[in-house]
């Protein structure tokens, strides 16, 4: 290592002040795979690996996928590195995904020297275009002077405000070359400032009848849980939130209704199409979530509270925006609003619970929901849960009994089948606790090799495959609205899933009773191995409620209609 100590100044390569950095800002862990272009940062990882852990993934989306899980699940900034090319392209999915759900991700390209660039050089590739729509902010270093107040502006934007991925794209001469360094405090969040006129929000609040809390995944993300109970408890609200909402109250609370939405649980849904005021927090009001945005909620006021003042009145025309800090915002509204006791509200949602309870149920022995509830009972309540994208996702997002914030990692604007196995090594690694993985066949075959990643680092993670032989919501598409012309959604593969388990060094386990899973489970909690679990569900089961393309509430399909 290059030292020339000029009181606390260093002189260090572009390399070493990357990773130096990063250690200065918080990072513990980084997800990556290396390559030439990268093998400089590489080789200062191995300089201090006493101080910054670098987990070695099966593939760079691997990577970008455990840096998000790993972020989801902590709150702190994740980071993946690749190098050029297609290490760098490989990064792009996850990127993405990031992106989607606002996510603080930083990831860390290497790529050709500066006097090749646009030279169609070997693994050259303009990562920088590529990634303007899919990042908060991207750089190209051609400078090393700019690197580290890069990397800190980088970790600034990526956790301020709305959260999001930011890539930096480091050409390998600027990594080789040398220059000053100076190590710098951590940098702290841009805060927003709140100019927001409470006064009409007030008045909307105090007049509603039938109000409903909305909460969306910038709840969870700005850790406003506490707030938005307080609120809602203040003014005898439900609270139901949108699938990155989930986590964000306890699924226990008497006020909690759960997802809403397309695949949205019935009494949420229900609700918020019922109230005469929607207060709607760091929700984005994406059409999964609205349906036919004409017909949504079209008797109630709605006021939009969020970071991201693009949000407001961007998919669905709102009567309040209110942009800012949003627990500032909650705890001045909670401090200035009537207290209400709404009992004939309260005696309407009571009523859409057990029309549910009746009417929402699956079939057979050994379902989904059972499955999902096995689970539940047999692992701790701390325990971060992951899925991939899916009918298996929709059916842990209506009946996982999340009880912590920051407990739900899923890929939610994006769709990304694949992204579990990746997030859920992520989440592990970011809590230091074991982690559920619930997948389907169709999508943990994405991303499978990731089980290589898993068993090498001792993760203690459980896989649970909802197994039906078929890619399951397309299918279900397919069935309701294509006549069921069930063209290449029949998988016919023949992958056993315990034998490949035990090929990667797991323990593999096939289920297809409520006894079997538990056995597995009990022994899953007993092993330090990574434990997969295929359990067999029928390729017929759908996902219920189910809002029809376009459709809104009052076109809501349950199960047993035809």
């Amino acid at each position: 290592m290059i030292y020339a100590f000029l009181e606390d100044v260093m002189k260090l390569t572009g390399a070493q002040i990357i990773v130096k950095t990063l250690i200065e800002q918080g990072t513990d862990v980084v997800f990556g795979y290396p390559g030439g272009q990268a093998i400089n940062i590489y080789d200062s990882l191995y300089e201090n690996s006493d101080k910054i852990k670098h987990i070695l993934t099966a593939h760079e989306q691997g990577a970008s996928h455990a840096a998000d899980g790993y972020a989801r699940a902590s709150g702190k900034v994740g980071v993946c590195i690749a190098t050029s090319g297609p290490g760098a392209t490989n990064l792009v999915t996850g990127i993405a995904t990031a992106y989607l759900d606002s996510t603080p991700m930083i990831a860390i390209t290497g790529n050709v020297p500066n006097s090749l660039i646009g030279r169609d050089s070997f693994q050259e590739v303009d990562i920088f275009d590529i990634t303007l729509s899919i990042t908060k902010h991207n750089y190209f270093v051609k400078d090393i002077s700019l690197l580290a107040d890069i990397i800190r502006e980088a970790f600034q934007i990526a956790k301020s405000g709305r959260p999001g991925p930011v890539l930096i794209d480091v050409p390998k001469d600027v990594q080789t070359a040398v220059y000053e360094w100076e190590e710098q405090s951590c940098v702290e969040c841009l805060t927003n400032e709140n100019k927001c006129d409470l006064k009409a929000a007030i008045e909307l609040v105090n007049n509603a009848k039938r109000p409903f809390v909305y909460c969306g995944g910038g709840v969870v993300s700005s850790n406003s849980q506490d707030h938005i109970l307080r609120f809602a408890e203040k003014i005898d609200a439900p609270i139901g939130c949108s699938m990155m909402g989930l986590s964000a109250v306890d699924y226990n609370n008497e006020r909690a209704l759960g997802m809403q939405g397309m695949h949205g649980r019935y009494t949420s849904s229900k609700a918020m199409d019922s109230a005469d005021l929607i207060v709607a927090v760091g929700a984005r009001f994406s059409d999964r979530a609205t349906g036919n945005k004409d017909k949504f909620s079209v008797g109630a006021k709605i006021i939009h509270i969020d970071v991201d003042n693009a949000e407001i009145n961007k998919n669905i025309t709102v009567s309040l925006g209110l942009n800012g800090d949003i627990g500032h915002i909650i705890n001045e509204l909670t401090e200035q609003v009537d207290k209400k006791s709404l009992p004939e509200w309260k005696s309407q949602i009571e009523q859409l619970r057990t029309f549910e309870k009746e009417h929402c149920v699956l079939k057979g022995d050994f379902n989904p929901y059972t499955i999902i509830d096995t689970v539940c009972d047999n692992v701790s309540k701390d325990t971060v849960v992951a899925t991939d994208v899916g009918q298996h996702q929709m059916w842990v997002a209506q009946r996982y009994r999340f009880c912590k914030p920051r407990s739900f990692i899923t890929s939610g604007g994006l769709g990304t089948m694949g992204f579990g196995m990746g997030a859920a090594i992520g989440a592990s690694v970011a809590t230091g606790c074991p982690a559920v993985l619930f997948t389907g066949d169709g999508s943990f075959g994405m991303n499978l090799n990731e089980l290589a990643t898993a068993v090498s680092n001792d993760i203690p993670l459980t896989i649970v495959i909802m197994n039906n032989g078929v890619l399951g919501m397309v299918r279900q598409w397919q069935t309701l609205f294509f006549d069921k012309h069930y063209s290449n959604t029949t998988l016919n593969r023949k992958t056993d899933f315990v034998k490949l388990a035990e090929a990667f060094g797991a323990v593999g386990f096939s289920a297809s009773t409520k006894a079997e899973l538990e056995q597995a489970l009990r022994s899953a909690a007993e092993s330090s191995k990574v434990t997969l679990i295929d359990c067999h569900i029928d390729s017929d089961e759908m996902v219920y409620p189910m809002l029809p393309p376009g459709g809104a509430i009052e076109d809501m399909i349950l199960a047993g209609d035809k």
